[in-house]
This record gives structure tokens, C-alpha cells and sequence, in this order.
């Protein structure tokens, strides 16, 4: 073992590391696109789990870009961390649609219909007053949906999403972060233990972050149902407004556009 790591100095590294990772767990990019995830479910363990999976996929992805910066010794472009940037805006933007259209898709007094004017036949949405919804054709699909079976696994249950989420905001990140552990420390190990405890961090801090998110989700999915699907659309709409601000911040703001002309 480096005896660097028994010094006094390392463990204080180590101790802000894992104080950055729950930080960097509560920045606003990190925060809405969880929300929007989380915003599915009506359970707060399936909430926390959010958290979870998405911390495994940011460190995932930091470790694998730190193991190269540390070995070749090499840093991330800026402005290839732009274009992650503008990816992250992007799929926050889809993020937020899909939270939207799942609403719309879920509510029984919401839904698709299809006229025939002049021979032409179109679609629109179509509300219904509260009392005369139709009774959907798919009720027992809905209810295997809401209710999943004793037997099923909660990984199952909250999907992959959260975890490549994180991996791409891990990736996004990781030019700043690993530029740090660059030219602060020397010794391979101890960078690859500091990414670890930076990850563990960051995976704690969301963890608790996405289980305080669910909160809400949670207590008014039994009863409260219309307050429930106006906290899913609120969810969703924001994700979409913080996306394209976010999406013009990096191309305008940061002149990414000169790049892509």
C-alpha cells in the first residue's frame, strides 16, 4: 500500500471528496432530470433506488475517464466537454416530453381522438370534465402498470433509465473533476480511491436528494390523484424549460456555435 495514505493530509482529500460528491449531487442539471424519473413512481423506496442507480452510473463513468487521465496522463478537451454539456441539455429536454406525454397517456380524462372532416381524417387531444371520463379499454394493462406484481424486483421496476442518465452526466463532468485529480494527485491509486469516494459521495447525496423528490409523488399518489399528475406535468414542464435554457447557455452563451459552423 502507498504509505501516502496514511497521512493526515490524504484522508483530509478523501473527507473533501466525498463532501464535493454530495454537492455535486444537488447541482440544477443533476436535480432535473432526476426529478423527472422520479416523478414515475409512487413509492419512496423506487424514488431513493433513482438515487442510487443514478450515483452507480456516475461513477461508473468518472472512474473509467479517470483511470485514462491518470494513466496517460492526459485532459479532457473543454470543448469536447461542451458537446457532453449539450448532450446532457438535450436528453433533460426528452426527459421532461416524456414525463409529459406519460401523463397525458395515464389520465383517464385525457386522451387521443380521431375525426373525419371532408374526407380527412386527424387527431387532437381531447379533455374531459371531471365525471365523464370514458373507461379506458386497456384498465386491466393500467392496473398490472400501477400495481407490479409481489414478485418483481425493484431494479426491474425503476429501469435502466437513472443509470445511463448518470453515466452521462458522470461524463459531462468528468473534464473538470479529473483535470483536479490531474494536477493535485500524483499517485494513481490514491486518484482512482479519490474518484470512488468522490462517486460515493455523489451517489449519497442523490440518493437522499431523489427520496426527498419522490416525497411528494408518494403521498398523493392513493388519494390525490389529479394533485399527483399536475406534480408529474409540473416535473416534466420544468424539465423541458431548464433544458432548452440550458441548451442555449452552452450554444450561444459559450459560443458552441462556432464550433458546429
Amino acid at each position: 500500500m502507498d504509505p501516502s495514505f496514511t497521512s493526515v493530509g490524504v484522508f483530509a482529500l478523501l473527507g473533501l471528496g466525498f463532501v464535493f460528491g454530495l454537492k455535486h449531487a444537488t447541482e440544477v442539471d443533476h436535480v432535473v432530470a432526476v426529478s423527472t424519473i422520479v416523478s414515475e413512481h409512487c413509492n419512496l423506496l423506487r424514488s431513493a433506488l433513482v438515487g442510487g442507480l443514478w450515483g452507480a452510473g456516475h461513477t461508473a463513468s468518472l472512474v473509467i475517464i479517470g483511470v485514462l487521465v491518470l494513466v496517460f496522463r492526459v485532459a479532457i478537451p473543454f470543448g469536447v466537454t461542451n458537446w457532453l454539456e449539450l448532450g446532457v441539455a438535450l436528453m433533460i429536454v426528452a426527459l421532461g416530453i416524456l414525463a409529459v406525454v406519460r401523463v397525458l397517456r395515464k389520465r383517464p380524462d385525457v386522451h387521443l381522438h380521431r375525426h373525419s372532416h371532408d374526407g380527412r381524417s386527424h387527431v387532437h387531444i381531447h379533455f374531459h370534465e371531471h365525471g365523464t371520463e370514458h373507461i379506458p379499454a386497456t384498465i386491466s394493462h393500467q392496473l398490472s402498470e400501477t400495481k407490479p406484481a409481489a414478485h418483481s424486483h425493484a431494479i426491474a421496476q425503476v429501469g435502466f433509465k437513472p443509470l445511463l442518465v448518470g453515466a452521462m452526466h458522470g461524463l459531462a463532468g468528468s473534464a473538470a473533476l479529473t483535470l483536479l485529480v490531474l494536477t493535485q494527485i500524483q499517485s494513481i491509486w490514491l486518484g482512482l480511491v479519490y474518484l470512488a469516494v468522490f462517486g460515493v459521495g455523489s451517489t449519497v447525496g442523490m440518493l437522499l436528494m431523489s427520496g426527498l423528490i419522490g416525497l411528494p409523488f408518494a403521498l398523493s399518489s392513493r388519494r390525490l390523484t389529479s394533485i399527483n399528475y399536475g406534480l408529474q406535468t409540473t416535473a416534466g414542464g420544468l424539465s423541458v424549460a431548464f433544458g432548452l435554457w440550458y441548451t442555449y447557455e452552452i450554444v450561444i452563451v459559450n459560443s458552441l456555435w462556432r464550433t458546429i459552423l
